[in-house]
């Protein structure tokens, strides 16, 4: 159980940080959540519960990084789920969206980790977000899998620095959340389909799969450096 633990999730309007804080809500816990869109703040904050607060914020500004978590104060565990992803062939690709998808992603996580740990209790954890293409090299994801390689590599040294604040990442695999609705549902099912069919975990996965490996390493306080692949198989394939 969680309760007198204050968590933060940055990402936690929609998709996976949303599914997050409900787990963690309905364990006890006291629930923050941040993301861009006040709207989306405002639904979830209702969907959470009684005692969720919700604050908008870009993570890719480092003032508001650090003005949050002067605002918030003292916390226990921090989930950064946020980040805005894209792919494309590596030549054919701007050099600016590679550099937008590492503001997003990368020193997103970056910032959160350097002004939320301070404020952590020594028993806290902190938890970031890497992905399957960072252990599976798929064409059209040289950026990606870049990037995700790198949130990984600095938590597992922040492991090191940051002890005995325990740090981990999650590595999902393809989830069906909404960061895909730009895909016509038609689409969107076909992929699902067929990626099932692939997977030895027989479909793809959802959110409540991926809070369920972020509350494992928020109450499982003997792991630490750890990266804990949630995707079905998908780097078997």
């Amino acid at each position: 159980m969680l309760q007198n633990q204050k968590i933060v999730i940055i990402g936690g309007s929609s998709g996976i940080g949303l599914a997050t804080a409900k787990k963690a809500a309905a364990l006890g816990a006291e629930v923050v959540i941040a993301s861009r869109s006040e709207d989306k703040l405002r639904q979830a904050a209702q969907q959470i519960g009684e005692g969720a607060s919700a604050y908008p914020l870009d993570t890719t500004q480092e003032t508001q990084v650090q003005a949050f978590f002067e605002k918030i104060g003292a916390l226990n565990h921090l989930v950064v789920t946020a980040a805005e992803t894209s792919g494309g062939p590596f030549l054919s690709t701007e050099t600016a969206q590679a550099r937008q998808l590492f503001e997003n992603k990368f020193w997103g996580q970056y910032y959160a980790a350097k002004y939320g740990a301070p404020r952590m209790s020594p028993n806290g954890s902190l938890t970031l977000f890497s992905g399957v293409v960072a252990y599976k090299t798929m064409a059209g994801s040289s950026m990606l899998g870049a990037v995700n390689a790198a949130v990984s590599n600095l938590a597992q040294t922040l492991a090191l620095e940051l002890a005995p604040i325990r740090v981990n990442v999650v590595s999902p695999g393809i989830i069906d959340t909404p960061s895909r609705s730009k895909m016509s549902d038609e689409a969107r099912s076909r992929f699902y389909a067929s990626l099932a069919q692939k997977l030895p975990a027989g479909r793809v996965g959802t959110a409540e799969d991926v809070a369920k490996s972020v509350l494992y390493l928020i109450q499982n306080s003997f792991v630490t450096g750890t990266v804990l692949h949630t995707e079905g198989g998908h780097i078997l394939i």
